[in-house]
């Protein structure tokens, strides 16, 4: 399936799910491990579950057969891997504390500003 499409059913199953706050980082050139993070919250710890256990049931039906889910018992935080697009899903209180978007959001060694040290 096109990551385009697959991104697009996630964004999509997060928004008829009511998901909160959701936000598509790219992080193509920052990690191998997937393209594009999706993090989004959820009202409550069964709020989260369901989130993520959808996210994962529509991807399949779709066949994007995840490769894995964590969290789904917890609930503070799931994680559903669906290889090109990974989606985070948690508790306010938890995204808050983790910040994922502030990590994933630091300039790249390609991208980042150089330092010129001026000696007088």
């Amino acid at each position: 399936m096109p990551l385009d499409q697959l991104k697009q059913i996630v964004l999509e199953t997060l928004d008829d799910m009511k998901a909160r706050d959701v936000q598509v980082l790219d992080v193509r050139g920052k990690t191998a491990v997937t393209d594009y993070m999706i993090i989004a919250s959820g009202t409550s710890d069964r709020h989260v579950k369901a989130i993520a256990e959808t996210v994962a049931f529509r991807a399949k039906d779709a066949g994007e057969t995840p490769l894995g889910a964590e969290g789904l018992a917890e609930g503070e935080w799931a994680l559903v891997d669906l290889n090109g697009v990974v989606v985070h899903v948690m508790l306010p209180k938890v995204r808050d504390f983790y910040g994922l978007e502030r990590l994933w959001s630091v300039p790249t060694a390609a991208t980042a500003p150089r330092l010129t040290i001026v000696s007088a």
